[in-house]
């Protein structure tokens, strides 16, 4: 299939766009947010290819995978089935928030937790729910250093939904280093921030960290989480939204008391032992649970049903 869809979500997509399919990715000269064209910090396949949208025709896609309610009137030309995944919790007045899908009847919203299906209203309209699947680091966990590590995006704007107030509660037991998109400017005793690194290399250097922290209030499931898991890192996470359902109490500690993370934190890295055995649980449910091939045969099942569907 020829699938057309823009670079929104750098880590889901990095995991989708490893299908056996045609990905039309719109690119232009600015590389905005309508145009990011490939990759450049993740490693893409080549049938991930930069089109340009404006000269797109119904001939050229197959189905149209939209991530913002902007893209919607952008596509309105081309008669193709279109399939909305919803990467994010619903904002606003939880648990009624209405889907800005809601109500149709000329497309599926795609959620990609459970969670997401049941907070959000999306009325009348399809759904279906297909979880999360990453490809594999290469990284795995030694945690020879006695530091943590956290992988989030734009902390210093996001802060609560991030959960950045509490970075200093847990660099107050071991030096946190923080690593994604936009966390330059944090400025917090004992955190160091390492700015938008290749994700390769991001891997090989949260795998020496002893233990991965994911402070996200209100996020739908961190993917940062999952690769975490899947190198073999111990996790200690806030038990909300996914997160209940991505961390069994054996693969590491998850709460909604913060001190018991913290406290957490300072046995994982008082015992060194004790996280790897968290980390090895952690890999294997990850692996099982999260993997590729279950991620890209779940979408091949829906571009299917919806492409036959629309003959």
């Amino acid at each position: 299939m020829n699938i057309l869809l823009w670079h929104v979500h750098g880590s889901w997509a990095t995991a989708f766009v490893r299908g056996k399919h045609r990905y039309l990715v719109p690119v232009n000269a600015a590389r905005d947010e309508w145009g990011r064209g490939r990759a450049r910090t993740f490693e893409w396949p080549e049938n991930a290819e930069e089109v340009d949208f404006a000269s797109l025709t119904t001939d050229d896609v197959d189905v149209i995978v939209l991530q913002r309610p902007e893209e919607l009137e952008r596509v309105a030309h081309l008669d193709v089935p279109k399939i909305y995944v919803e990467h994010n919790t619903p904002k606003g007045d939880v648990p009624d928030s209405r889907h800005p899908m809601a109500d149709r009847d000329d497309l599926i919203v795609a959620h990609v937790t459970h969670f997401n299906e049941l907070f959000w209203d999306t009325g009348g309209t399809r759904t279906s729910v297909i979880e999360h699947g990453v490809v594999e680091p290469q990284a795995r966990w030694s945690g020879e250093l006695d530091r943590l590590a956290v992988v989030t995006n734009e902390p210093v704007r996001r802060q609560r939904v991030t959960g950045t107030d509490l970075f200093p509660r847990f660099a107050a037991v071991a030096p946190l280093d923080v690593y994604g998109m936009g966390v330059a400017g944090l400025d917090l005793p004992g955190v160091t921030p390492h700015d938008d690194p290749p994700q390769a290399a991001m891997h090989l250097e949260i795998a020496r960290r002893r233990a991965y922290v994911h402070t996200c209030r209100w996020t739908s499931l961190g993917l940062s989480l999952i690769e975490a898991m899947q190198i073999g890192m111990p996790v200690l996470a806030l038990a909300t939204t996914e997160a209940v359902a991505a961390v069994p109490d054996d693969a590491g500690v998850i709460a909604t008391r913060v001190d018991t993370l913290v406290e957490a934190a300072r046995w994982l890295i008082e015992d060194p032992d004790a996280a790897r055995r968290l980390g090895d649980r952690a890999r294997q449910v990850a692996l099982a649970r999260y993997g590729l091939d279950r991620f890209l045969a779940d979408w091949d099942r829906l571009l299917e049903e919806e492409t036959c569907a629309s003959r």
